[in-house]
């Protein structure tokens, strides 16, 4: 499969009938994480993620992004989405796949960043790192929820951090290191971009290779399409560390792309609105009936 599609995940297993797996019909995390347009935020969330030093080098150094710069987002995806709609053994299945992928993950920067010296060592293990990447998903999830679909309130963005609090346990994220609600969530996403972030050499060439893949991935009218979206998603400091454009012009095409899709999402069905993840969770729970 070529193209935007691949990273479309196909429907997984049906599980065992009545298995609501961690979070059930009635929870935030479906209502949030059914939506296809979440992966809009996607390339803004990995550019987040490499940003620290610590988990860009560990991607560069251990992964094939150079040939499939999109591999991260595809898989962290699949998990995610696995994590949460699957049954239970599917949820054991995705994190213990995860946790062995992660493990041989582990080495020291190699140079000097403005936030930490060269030595500093990293594991894909560490709670520390692993939040976040957490962060970085619901970060984006909620914002590309509130500028392109609806509005969010702050009880429904507390509910949905709750909700990914339990997923984080299957990624290796301990309550120790977990920020208590979603304002302390964002705080420590501010502080991170303060003291720790970095766009140095490192995220910059992956950031070249996750927004301007080669071979392209969208038809050449769309193809600037993924950095005006990271560009209007991320906060003013990466979007310049990276040197994404953000003149009018790309203002227009996001506020453009902001408005139609608050506007045609609502009206798709759901067959086409929804992860098929979400649709076979929902069909597993009505076969117990």
């Amino acid at each position: 499969m070529r193209g935007p599609a691949r990273f479309f995940p196909p429907a997984p297993a049906p599980g065992a009938a009545g298995d609501a797996g961690l979070f059930g019909p009635g929870s935030t995390a479906w209502r949030i994480a059914r939506e296809r347009l979440i992966v809009a935020g996607g390339p803004a969330a990995l550019l987040l993620q490499v940003a620290h030093p610590l988990v860009g080098e560990g991607v560069r150094a251990h992964s094939d992004f150079a040939t499939d710069p999109l591999q991260r987002l595809r898989g962290t995806l699949d998990a995610v989405l696995m994590v949460t709609f699957g049954d239970r053994a599917q949820v054991r299945a995705v994190a213990g796949h995860v946790a062995r992928k992660h493990r041989p993950v582990t080495g020291t920067l190699p140079r000097d960043a403005a936030s930490l010296p060269a030595g500093t060592a990293y594991s894909a293990t560490d709670p520390g790192l692993a939040l976040w990447v957490l962060a970085t998903l619901v970060w984006t999830a909620l914002q590309v929820t509130e500028r392109f679909l609806r509005p969010t309130t702050p009880a429904e963005r507390d509910a949905y951090y709750r909700d990914m609090r339990q997923l984080a346990h299957f990624f290796g994220v301990t309550d120790a290191v977990l920020p208590e609600d979603y304002r302390a969530l964002e705080r420590y996403v501010t502080e991170q971009l303060q003291d720790t972030l970095d766009v140095g050499p490192t995220a910059r060439l992956i950031a070249r290779q996750i927004l301007a893949p080669n071979p392209p991935l969208l038809p050449a009218p769309l193809r600037p399409l993924p950095s005006i979206l990271a560009a209007g998603i991320l906060p003013a400091r990466l979007r310049d560390g990276y040197g994404l454009p953000w003149r009018r012009r790309e203002r227009v095409v996001f506020a453009v792309v902001r408005r139609s899709t608050r506007l045609v999402v609502p009206l798709l069905p759901g067959s086409v609105r929804y992860w098929p993840h979400y649709r076979v969770a929902r069909d597993r729970l009505a076969a117990d009936g």
